[in-house]
This record gives C-alpha cells, structure tokens and sequence, in this order.
C-alpha cells in the first residue's frame, strides 16, 4: 500500500512542474497537483508493484487533458468584479414565480374537471409524448374521437387560464 503523505512529499513539485510545462497557470497547476492526490485517495489501491511515480504521472496527464477539453467546450472569460456585478440575473423575480404558481394551480383545477377519457387523452398525448393513434388504441377510440377530446381538453385548459387570469 502506498504512503499518500510520503508520495505528495515526494512528488507534489515534481508534478507541479510537470503541469505547468503542459502550459498550465501556477495556479490551475496547484489546483491539479492537488487533485490528483485525491484521485488517488478515491481509487483503489494499487499493488505494491506499480510505480506510484508513473501512475501519479499518468494521472496528471489525463486531469490535464481534461482541462484543455473543458476549455475547448467552455469560454472562459476573465471579468472585474464590477463587470461581474452588472450581469443581469436570469433567474424569475418572486412575483414570477407567484404568477407561474397560481397559473399552475389553475390548470391543476381545470386538468382535475376533465372526463376521465378526455384528461387521460390529453395527458397521454402532451405529456405522455404519444402520436394520436397511439393514444386512441390506448383509450379505446378512434383517432377522430381522440382528438375531439384532446381539442376540448384544449379548450377546456384554456378558458380556465382566461377566467383565473
């Protein structure tokens, strides 16, 4: 079993130096030195005749590479705190979320009014993800039948949202 402590002792320059010649920062490059010491802690241990240096190494290697992927994928931007500040928040206002809330209520109610085969029709069909047809052989209809009952669901949904607005 290998001595983590004697390992980061020993090694921890060394890979640090490693990562930083990869073109990492010092800082990304002390990020990564530490997290392949726990990727060492979260794997299993290896046999006493592997080279503890090399696996380090390796180990080093692919938590580089996946850097300069995530890189590729993400832009990173470097912005002042002030910058940072007037970035507009995306997140609904509490009034939003209110109005979203008793929107949904409403349709809840009015979804709660429907015919039993007309809210299993229409569920079936928008939030099952189903084709009509497949709705009209599960409710035992026929397709035109189905989408009456989904078209007044429809309508149904919609004149209650009209009168709760």
């Amino acid at each position: 079993m290998w001595n983590l402590t004697l390992l980061f002792v020993e090694h921890a320059k060394e890979i640090n130096r490693f990562l930083r010649k990869r073109g990492h920062q010092p800082d990304v490059a002390a990020d990564l030195t530490q997290d392949v010491f726990l990727k060492m802690l979260s794997t299993a241990i290896p046999s006493k005749n592997d080279n503890p240096r090399a696996y380090l190494h390796r180990v080093a290697r692919n938590l580089s590479i996946d850097v300069y992927r995530r890189e590729q994928v993400v832009e990173m931007v470097n912005l002042q705190e002030e910058e940072y500040c007037n970035i507009p928040d995306t997140a609904p206002n509490p009034e939003k979320i209110i109005y979203d809330r008793q929107k949904l209520a409403i349709v809840e109610k009015a979804m709660a009014e429907l015919p039993e085969k007309t809210r299993k029709a229409f569920e079936l069909y928008r939030l099952g993800d189903m084709t009509i047809r497949e709705v009209a052989d599960e409710v035992g209809l026929s397709v035109s039948r189905t989408w009456t009952l989904i078209h007044s669901a429809y309508l149904h949904l919609q004149k209650s949202l009209q009168a709760g607005a």
